[in-house]
């Protein structure tokens, strides 16, 4: 062939859509049976919804601050590094959650992981991106984002009904954390 057709994704873009996906699917798994991990615990469905509150206001006021700062920082995707590993960590802990206070508190944690990281994976994502292609590009983040959902929420429930939630736990954790060592050990001028 005399003319070689460019590729849809180049080489950073693939590395953040399969890390990413990892990340969304180990939080995938975990959703659609929050509230039964909730009451195993000794809570109500008022206190999974009140947790689920706390996450969000969480990462919705960490949200701002992260991504002001992630403009300021020239390495940006340390900081999704520094995010996956703060949501593996929340992943881990929820093995050691027998109370709600301590599951508020992991909630908070979780949320701020996902609040560091969402700005700057956007923004490295965006660096990458192909001016000819930016809404096929966004719209594969948005298509792995939906596959990861449907995914997860099969895949999660399986792993709880065949092993437990300490199993579920520590594979989303290493989800994160594999997500973060990939990105870490790549030469900074990938991404």
């Amino acid at each position: 062939m005399l003319f070689r057709k460019k590729p849809l994704f180049n080489k950073p873009l693939k590395i953040l859509l399969v890390t990413n996906s990892m990340i969304l699917l180990a939080g995938a798994m975990f959703a659609p049976i929050y509230a039964l991990f909730v009451e195993e615990i000794g809570g109500s469905l008022i206190d999974a919804s009140l947790a689920g509150g706390v996450f969000a206001l969480a990462a919705g006021l960490t949200t701002l601050i992260s991504g002001k700062f992630s403009d300021k920082i020239k390495e940006t995707e340390l900081i999704v590094i520094f995010g996956y590993l703060i949501m593996g960590v929340g992943f881990l802990l929820y093995s050691a959650c027998k109370s709600i206070y301590f599951l508020l508190f992991i909630q908070v944690l979780v949320g701020l992981g996902e609040a560091i990281y969402s700005p700057a994976f956007d923004a490295v994502y965006s660096k990458h991106l192909d001016k000819k292609n930016e809404g096929r590009q966004w719209g594969a983040w948005e298509s792995i984002n939906y596959f990861s959902l449907a995914a997860g929420a099969a895949v999660g429930g399986l792993i709880v009904t065949y092993f437990s939630f300490t199993a579920l736990f520590t594979i989303m954790a290493a989800m994160s954390f594999f997500s973060a060592l990939y990105i870490y050990q790549l030469p900074r001028k990938v991404l």
